[in-house]
This record gives C-alpha cells, sequence and structure tokens, in this order.
C-alpha cells in the first residue's frame, strides 16, 4: 500500500512531530494564499482606483484605506514565511568563524529568544486588538483592530516556526508543489 504522504514520512520522527508538521503545513498553505488574495485584492483595488480617477474623473472613497490593509496584511502574513527560511537580516561575520555545532546551539539559543519576543508581541498585540475594537475605520464600517489582528497573527505563527527551530523540526514547503505536465497522482 502506498502512503497518503511520503515526503511526511522523511521529516516526522514521531507522530507528535507528524502532527505538528501537519498542521504547520496546513497553517502555511492557508497564509500562502491569503498573500495571494490580499496582494491580488491591493492590486485590482489600486487599478481601479487609478482608472476611476484618471478616466472617469471619479475616486473610490475607500480605496486609500483598503488599500493599506491588503499591503499591512499581506506584508504581516509573509514574515513567518521568512522566519522559516531564515530570510531576515543579520550579520553573520563571527558566528561564520565558529565550528557547526556551535553555529546551530547558537541558532537555537536566538530562536529561543526571538521566540520570547513573540510571546510578548502576541500579548501586546492581543491588548492593541481588545484596546482598538470600538474603534471604526474612517471610510468603512470595520473595526480599526484588523491592522493589530495582522500582527497577532503574524507573531503566532512565527512563534511556531520559531518552536520548530529550537526543536530542529525541519519545515516543508509552503506553497504547493508545481505539478509537471503529464504527471498523475
Amino acid at each position: 500500500m502506498k502512503p497518503r504522504a511520503p515526503w511526511l514520512e522523511a521529516h516526522a520522527s514521531s507522530p507528535a512531530k507528524k502532527r505538528f508538521l501537519v498542521t504547520m503545513l496546513a497553517i502555511d498553505r492557508t497564509s500562502y494564499y491569503a498573500i495571494i488574495l490580499a496582494m491580488a485584492s491591493m492590486t485590482i483595488l489600486v487599478t481601479a482606483q487609478v482608472f476611476a480617477r484618471y478616466v472617469l474623473s471619479a475616486s473610490i472613497d475607500s480605496a486609500d484605506e483598503l488599500s493599506r490593509l491588503f499591503f499591512v496584511w499581506a506584508i504581516f502574513l509573509a514574515i513567518p514565511h521568512g522566519i522559516k527560511i531564515g530570510i531576515h537580516v543579520g550579520i553573520d561575520v563571527f558566528v561564520g568563524l565558529l565550528p557547526r555545532a556551535v553555529q546551530r546551539q547558537l541558532a537555537r539559543l536566538m530562536a529561543l529568544a526571538s521566540a520570547l519576543v513573540m510571546i510578548a508581541l502576541v500579548w501586546l498585540s492581543l491588548g492593541a486588538v481588545a484596546d482598538k475594537w470600538q474603534q471604526l475605520m474612517p471610510t468603512i464600517p470595520v473595526t480599526a483592530a484588523i491592522f493589530y489582528i495582522a500582527v497577532l497573527i503574524s507573531a503566532g505563527h512565527s512563534l511556531l516556526h520559531l518552536i520548530a527551530q529550537m526543536l530542529l523540526i525541519e519545515p516543508l514547503p509552503s506553497a504547493p508543489a508545481a505539478v509537471k505536465e503529464g504527471a498523475t497522482s
């Protein structure tokens, strides 16, 4: 019998690790598609606003606010994907001189420190969401807390990836695998 997810078997050495990876994959894929949706929505809205303004001599009242909202969501949803694969600003001249074993332990220590920062960010963003919940955005009847909800989700998602790094769990790809022409499942 063919395993349902052979690509997962190579990554999971225990049932708990396998569940963690499957959960992370679901979160990553959901985030991946939400980023695409936010970017597409922002692009369509800005294009429509430019068309309306310069061709129709009209304006979409909420275009600036909504495009800013889509941009913020796209950026904050993308941050955990960068953390997952180590794409961040860093200066590693000194670290590069250290032995590999020390580099790995230092990376785990930095993941722990970053996880602590993410825990604080989750807590603070929960407070910000609660504080801004009653306030509405100027041009649309939506809570202004929606900006802070993006920060909350980003911090929580980033925390999960940092936990995976501390536990030395290899991440799975966020993007769906490309289907080869002529390939069958």
